[in-house]
């Protein structure tokens, strides 16, 4: 399923997505991740509901977590929310590297 757009969760999360260098492999596989999603927001992995980070729930107050794999152990950490029109939006609330998404999933 298409969702209606793709958003960041924040203004900083995108400043740094935009402050990423145009070479960045980072950057370029966040880049992929999107057009992917934009295709299909199902495109992830979804989490179990008992397997959220109690701080991104906090955080976010979010009911659903979805994780694409980006490479090198990278993570992108996104959400499906329903719009007014009853269409999905997906939010992309963080990426890191492996090691701290071992640390937030308490691996």
């Amino acid at each position: 399923m298409k969702p209606e757009k793709i958003v960041f969760v924040d203004e900083s999360l995108e400043k740094s997505f935009n402050e990423l260098n145009e070479a960045d492999p980072i950057r370029k596989s966040l880049v992929r991740a999107i057009s992917i999603l934009q295709e299909d927001a199902f495109s992830g992995r979804n989490v179990k509901k008992n397997l959220i980070p109690k701080s991104l729930i906090q955080k976010y107050g979010i009911n659903n977590l979805w994780i694409y794999n980006l490479p090198d152990g990278w993570r992108m950490l996104y959400v499906l929310t329903p719009s007014e029109e009853v269409q999905i939006i997906a939010v992309i609330l963080d990426w890191m590297n492996h090691k701290d998404y071992e640390k937030l999933f308490k691996f």
